[in-house]
C-alpha cells in the first residue's frame, strides 16, 4: 500500500512538516514523486519511519537515527530486537517508577515504612537507560556487554549517599579540569588533580579499573562529538586536554 505525506502523516501520529524534514536531511525519502508532485511513501518507507519513531522514544539524537537507518550495515530485524530490549528496560523502569510512587503514597499515609534505599531505585534505572539511549552502542562495542552491565549492575546497586558522592565527584572533575586548562600544561598539579579525580569517579561505575582503559574512554571523549560537547560546553578545548591529562597520569 502507498501513502501520500498526509496520510502517512496521520497514520503514524507525527507532522507533515516533520516527514518533509526527514525527506530533506536524506533519513526518509518518500518512494517515489507521482505526476502532481506529491511524494509516496511505500512499505519500504512505512517500516523505516517506525524504527526513526521506535530510536526517537528511546531519546536517539537525530543526527545518530539518521546514522543508523541509512548505513548499508543496517539491519531491520535485529534492529526491532533491539527495540524490544530497550522498550523492556524502559518498561522496567516505568514499573519500578510506579511501584515507588504508591509505596510512598502508603508511606505518606502512614500505611507502610520504606527504606530510603527503595526510594530512588526507579531513577537509578533511569540513569543506566538515559545512559544506554545516547551512549550504549559505542560503549558495548569499546569494552562489551559483561563489562557494561556489570557498571550498571553498580550503579543501579548504588546507595543514595554514594550516589549524592559520585554527582558531587563529577562536578568536582569538571570545575578542576576547566581550572587546570587555564594553566595549559596538562602536565600539572591541577590537571594531574582532575585526572586523579577522574579516576575516582570512574571507579564508582566500573567493576574495575584498568589504565588502559581510561585512556581509551579519555581517547572517546575526543573522538565521539556527544562527549567532546559535554566537556567543551563551558570550555572549549577541554575534553582534548583532560585527554592529554589522562595519558600523563597513566605514563602513557
Amino acid at each position: 500500500m502507498e501513502y501520500t505525506v498526509q496520510k502517512l502523516a496521520q497514520m503514524a501520529g507525527v507532522s507533515s512538516r516533520t516527514l518533509r524534514y526527514y525527506d530533506e536531511i536524506g533519513m526518509l525519502k518518500p518512494a517515489r514523486i507521482n505526476s502532481s508532485g506529491y511524494r509516496i511513501y511505500g512499505q519500504d518507507e512505512v517500516d523505516r519511519l517506525q524504527q526513526i519513531l521506535f530510536y526517537r522514544e528511546l531519546g536517539v539524537s537525530l543526527e545518530s537515527i539518521k546514522e543508523i537507518v541509512t548505513a548499508p550495515t543496517f539491519n531491520g530485524a535485529q534492529a526491532l530486537r533491539e527495540h524490544r530490549e530497550k522498550l523492556l528496560e524502559k518498561r522496567e523502569q516505568l514499573d519500578l517508577l510506579i511501584f515507588n510512587v504508591e509505596k510512598t503514597i502508603a508511606l505518606t499515609e502512614g500505611g507502610i515504612k520504606m527504606m530510603d534505599k527503595e526510594k530512588f531505585e526507579g531513577f537509578k534505572q533511569k540513569l543506566v537507560n538515559d545512559n544506554e539511549a545516547k551512549y550504549g552502542k559505542e560503549i558495548r562495542e569499546k569494552y562489551g556487554d559483561e563489562t557494561v552491565n556489570k557498571s550498571n549492575q553498580k550503579v543501579k546497586g548504588m546507595s543514595q549517599e554514594q550516589h549524592d558522592e559520585v554527582t558531587k565527584l563529577g562536578t568536582d572533575v569538571i570545575e578542576t579540569l576547566h581550572a587546570a586548562f587555564k594553566t595549559g600544561d596538562p602536565a600539572g598539579e591541577l590537571a594531574q588533580k582532575a585526572a586523579d579525580l577522574h579516576r575516582q569517579w570512574l571507579c564508582y561505575y566500573w567493576d574495575s579499573y584498568s589504565k588502559e582503559a581510561h585512556a581509551g574512554l579519555a581517547q572517546m571523549y575526543v573522538d565521539d562529538p556527544r562527549f567532546t560537547a559535554y566537556y567543551d560546553e563551558k570550555q572549549p578545548g577541554a575534553a582534548k586536554f583532560l585527554r592529554d591529562a589522562v595519558l600523563v597520569y597513566i605514563g602513557a
